[in-house]
Formats: structure tokens, sequence, C-alpha cells
């Protein structure tokens, strides 16, 4: 159908244009996406087996829905996704603010220039990128924002009195007359607010200032809400959350892989930063298992949840720490090193809300010690176990390493402006440490080895056979006692 030629109700009448509605719109494209094999929500990962075949259930369910899920877990990008499910253009009557359909007006405005004009009444279209309203719930939401209210400038340029219908100023969700309408954070929405909006999923009917208006609003309407139990603010009233069809829990990623996934497909990185800073397969895993440290993390509250949006930003700082330290030194190119992890510290304490335990800790320990604790998880996937109780006779495959570090006079540090050439220099003076990463590691490459060697002294602290101190400028490793026994 060529809408440049239809401009009129007649024009649409000849083309034998069939009105829907815009669930039924979104029922009839997503059961032809199903049937072609598309991918529906496209850029979603992790939600393929539980929360994506839920939502489309509720599509073909005809259901207003409800997202209930922690921060950071693709609701509201769910919830703009679903244009894709919408017709490219559908018709309106031109000039009707709330986009009233030609075959079925429910406006006055409407109703009376179709009455006046017939099959001449004036067509525009509309794209399937504006039918889409949101908005964010806040205690300072009025019923007169979301649904109207009496225009008094409207009345007097009207010359009409307020008894007239047409001085009322339609608010946004008649305005999102056959439009997908999304409000964030309903439980925000004070209650008398939120019973204003019973009639209007149910009935359609809304009633503004006095004026009780039959208005059978076609809309899709989808909120995004936070478990009850930690939106203290506020609650979805019983009758209200009675009259949405489907309400889904979403969920953070379950493995790695998934989350690394919407890392690199959400950080924003600069190309210069992709040609100068080289990220070890490692660093992105340990950068992913972080946020999973801080979802078990005691010192953590795990009702206001960790959001995906802490490793996007994480991978961006970490990039930016060490295309700095490239800067400051005059390297061409880098690649990341464990110790440019202190980089990531301001991305995760704005990320994470702390018990009172981990008040007292303070934000920037706590964020420390999960990078600490993400190492030790990590650490048995790649290299035998550190038993923290051994037999007097037992060998383990780190005693050499202890050893090199006991016999050192003074600690092993590692600055943090060093040049890449002194780095390597460094680490490859722990001839044990070579040694480890040849049997078990003999296929890593020579330029990431460099990571996993600092990762091994990492998690030699973490099962305390060394010691590690923060410096001003660096990283210190000694051995826990050798210096205490050199002394005597």
């Amino acid at each position: 159908m060529n809408i440049e030629n239809i401009k009129t109700l007649g024009d649409l009448k000849k083309a034998k244009y069939q009105p829907k509605s815009i669930k039924d719109e979104l029922r009839d494209n997503l059961i032809k996406k199903i049937k072609n094999k598309e991918t529906t929500f496209e850029g979603v990962h992790g939600y393929e087996n539980t929360v994506i075949p839920e939502l489309e259930r509720a599509i073909l369910s005809r259901h207003n829905i409800n997202l209930l899920g922690l921060r950071g877990q693709a609701k509201t990008r769910l919830a703009r996704l679903m244009l894709n499910l919408l017709d490219e253009y559908i018709p309106y009557v031109t000039g009707s603010e709330i986009n009233d359909d030609p075959f079925q007006p429910i406006s006055r405005f409407a109703t009376e220039l179709i009455n006046e004009k017939g099959d001449d009444t004036p067509i525009s279209w509309l794209h399937r990128s504006e039918r889409f309203a949101e908005k964010l719930a806040t205690p300072d939401v009025t019923v007169a924002d979301i649904i109207g209210d009496v225009d008094p400038i409207k009345a007097a340029n009207l010359k009409l009195s307020y008894a007239d219908d047409r001085v009322i100023h339609y608010g946004m969700i008649p305005r999102a007359n056959r439009c997908i309408f999304v409000i964030n954070e309903l439980p925000d929405l004070q209650a008398r607010i939120q019973v204003a909006l019973f009639n209007i999923l149910q009935e359609g009917d809304i009633q503004i200032r006095g004026f009780k208006l039959r208005l059978p609003l076609d809309i899709q309407f989808l909120f995004t809400a936070n478990p009850e139990d930690y939106t203290n603010r506020g609650s979805i009233v019983t009758p209200l959350k009675d009259r949405i069809g489907s309400q889904i829990l979403t969920h953070y990623p379950i493995n790695i892989d998934t989350a690394r996934l919407i890392t690199e497909q959400e950080a924003k990185l600069v190309e210069g930063q992709k040609e100068t800073v080289t990220v070890p397969e490692l660093a992105r895993d340990l950068l992913e298992q972080i946020s999973f440290e801080a979802r078990e993390n005691d010192f953590i509250d795990a009702k206001s949840g960790v959001s995906a949006r802490l490793s996007i930003t994480a991978l961006e700082n970490l990039l930016s720490t060490a295309e700095r330290r490239a800067l400051i030194s005059g390297d061409k190119n880098t690649m990341v090193r464990l110790s440019d992890f202190i980089g990531v510290i301001p991305s995760i304490t704005g990320k994470v809300e702390l018990v009172y335990e981990g008040e007292q800790e303070g934000s920037a320990v706590v964020a420390y010690n999960l990078i600490g604790e993400a190492v030790k998880s990590l650490f048995s996937e790649f290299f035998p176990k550190i038993e923290k109780l051994k037999k007097q006779d037992e060998e383990s495959p780190y005693d050499n390493i202890v050893s090199w570090f006991f016999n050192l006079k003074e600690g092993f540090e590692l600055l943090d402006d060093l040049r890449d050439k002194e780095y390597k220099s460094l680490l490859d003076s722990i001839e044990p440490l070579n040694d480890l990463l040849g049997e078990y590691q003999p296929n890593l490459s020579k330029q990431d080895s460099y990571f996993v060697k600092e990762f091994v002294l990492w998690a030699l602290v973490e099962f305390k056979q060394l010691s590690k101190q923060r410096l001003t400028e660096g990283i210190q490793f000694k051995d826990p006692y050798g210096s205490f026994i050199n002394g005597i």
C-alpha cells in the first residue's frame, strides 16, 4: 500500500485498509516473526529461555504487562524493542490530538470533522517510532499530567464555558492513544494516581474535572517496577495489580559468557582506545566476575541489586586506565594489567548500595576487596587449587614462588606508571612463575602471559600465601613471614 497516495478517508476506503487495535497489531506481527524464525527482541541476551518466551506469551494473550525486576535488567530496553512489532505506519485523522483512527474516531474533534467532511476528511500517517510514550513515575506526578485537566487559556481563546468538553487539555495517556505507553518505577506513583488508572485499564473511562468521558483508548500498557520489598517508597496497589494481565520477572545474567556479551555490546568505547589497548580474555572474565561477587557479597544490599551497568562502566574505566598509563609512559600500545583494575573502583562504588556493615568498611574498601574475591573465584579454572592447610612433606606447585618471595630482601613492587618493557621484565624475573605457566598454561600466548602472571600473584595473596600492600604509586608483593624472620 503506497501511503503517499492516501490523503483522505475516501482514499483509505478504496485501499481497503483494515483497522486493528494495537494489541492485535503486536500479536499479528509477533506471529509472523515467530513463523519466520526471526529474533523478536534483538540485542537482549540471557533471556532467550526465560523472560522473552513469557513476554511473547503475554503479547499473544493481548495483555498489559508489568516487568518486575532489579535495576539494570533491561526492563526499559524490552519495552522500547516492542516498537519493532508495530506496523510501520498507521493512519490517523489529521489534527487529532489523540491519534484518532479514521474508522473508529473517539474524540469530539475527529467525530465532528468526519461528520462534516465525510470521505474528504484529511488523513495523516504516524510512523511506529512516534508510537512510544514513556513516563518515569515520581511522587510529584499528578492526575492532570497523565490523564488531563481543564485548560482555562483554551476556554478563553475559543470563548467557551467550562461546561464545554472542548476546554479539556488531554494528558499523556489519551495522547498516547494507539501507542505503547510505559510507566517506569510504578510503585513510586502515588496510590491515588494508581487508582486513576483502574478504569483506563479495564473499561476505558476517564474523568477530568467533573467531565465523565467515554474514551475507549487503544493503548498497550507496559509497566516496570523493582520488587516491592525493596521499593519502600511505595507499592503497587492491589486492584491495579489485578488489572495487569501478565507480570514477568526479569533477572541478571546467569553466566559470565552472557554477561560479557551484554557488556561488550553496551560499552561505549572510543576507536582509539580499542587500537591502543588490548584486553586479555581473562581480564574480560574477571571484570564480569566482580559483578557476580557483588551480588553475593554480605556488605552489599542484595535487595537493591547490582546493575549490569557496573560491568559496562567498569570496562570503559578499565580501558581508560590503561590508555592513560600508556599516554604518560609514552607507549604507543599497551595491554590491560591486573593493577589497572584499581581504576574500575569508581565504577563500583556508585553502583552498589551497602548495608550498615559495608558502610563501616567503606565503599572503596568493599570495591577493592571485590576484585580480590573475583580473582579467587576464577583461579581454580586455570591452576590447581591452593590448599590452605597441607601436610608437612607435601609439595605444592606454588612452593617455589613463595620461596622466591621469602628470599627477597625487599618487597616486589609493580608501580602503576611502569612502561610495558619494564613491567614485563619485572614479571619475567620471577623464574618460578614462568615455570608454573609453562606447566599449567602451556598454550598461553606470550602477550597474555603477563596478565596471567600478575593474576597468579593476586591469587596467592587471596589464599594467604603472599601479602600485598597498596602503595601510593603501585602495589607491593612480599612473603608474609619472610621479612619478619629475616629481621630476627
